[in-house]
């Protein structure tokens, strides 16, 4: 990338040039799709309609911070409810690519619903370079379907903007600092939400599990931090796994799921290493996530795998 301020000038150039009427902008509460609608808003001004879906897959407080997040940057978001629509599509769905793909396409429906009401065909949306590498196409082989790019359904009646899809995570901070968005360092999280940290089936129940675990993890981690116990990691995470195992509960024997908590660092999101956690930080986040969740986990493991071979998350 250029220096940060020649490319915001350029994107806003781009984006008025692509954009001659109106655009829904997809606004997922994270600084890749917050950085291209503030670019978006500058471009645009009251012509451009930024969207934030809430698939109910999210982290616990997601909407509540992405709220705040958008008003910090003088944004106005619209909260389009979806939980069912996205529960729905994935009744049944244990494979991750497939699981990608669907939430993919009920993305894309309900932004094609959206668009016809504001009477354009354009979405902006905030793909950066992994997202396509990763994706696969020409001769890279797919490591994952980012939902936002194969996940796209090749009928889609969208026309996509994406003035952010040469850039690398650490290329996006610097422009989200340069352009004045609060927390640009904030951990990413995948468009798919929860539904990728869910391996086998995606239920509510399963997801309301993995979102108490995950919340417990960041805040176990964030304590860690403020207790100079570590040095604050790239991204911090639970997944609930495909398998059950027996524990006890008092004096009764349960049959519950098991929990891996993954911890890595990375600038561009590209490779990554598995963050060495003390093991006091390791226990407290064990402990409460097998107390809070009692009966549903009986097993918490820590993830010390690098990428590669491993992807950062795990569907």
């Amino acid at each position: 990338m250029k220096d940060v301020e020649t490319f915001r000038r350029e994107a806003v150039e781009r984006i008025r040039a692509a954009v001659p009427g109106n655009a829904i902008v997809a606004a997922s509460g994270g600084i890749d799709s917050t950085a291209a609608a503030v670019l978006t808003q500058e471009a645009l001004g009251t012509r451009a309609r930024a969207i934030f879906i809430d698939t109910g897959l999210l982290r616990a407080g997601e909407v509540e911070a992405s709220r705040e997040l958008f008003e910090s940057c003088d944004l106005k978001v619209e909260v389009l409810p979806a939980a069912s629509t996205f529960l729905s599509a994935l009744a049944g769905v244990t494979d991750p690519e497939e699981k990608r793909r669907r939430i993919g396409a009920a993305f894309v429906r309900l932004f094609e619903t959206e668009a016809e009401r504001s009477g354009t065909h354009v979405l902006v949306q905030g793909t950066i370079a992994p997202d396509w590498i990763e994706s696969g196409g020409a001769l890279r082989d797919t490591i994952k379907t980012h939902h936002n790019v194969g996940g796209i359904p090749r009928d889609s009646t969208l026309t996509l903007v994406e003035p952010l899809r040469d850039l690398y995570k650490d290329e996006v901070r610097a422009l989200a600092r340069h352009l004045g968005i609060s927390k640009p360092g904030r951990q990413p999280f995948p468009g798919p939400g929860l539904a990728v940290r869910v391996a086998g089936p995606v239920t509510a129940e399963r997801v309301e599990i993995v979102r108490v675990a995950n919340a417990i993890v960041e805040e176990e981690i964030d304590r860690g931090v403020q207790e100079g116990k570590l040095s604050q990691p790239w991204q911090y995470f639970a997944v609930l796994l495909p398998v059950h195992s027996v524990g006890v509960t008092g004096d009764n024997r349960v049959y519950g799921e098991a929990v891996s908590i993954r911890v890595v660092d990375s600038v561009d999101a590209m490779t990554a290493t598995a963050a060495p956690v003390p093991e006091e930080v390791l226990r407290r986040m064990a402990e409460r996530i097998t107390r809070t969740l009692s009966g549903k986990v009986t097993r918490v493991l820590y993830d010390l795998t690098d990428k590669p071979p491993a992807t950062i998350e795990w569907e």
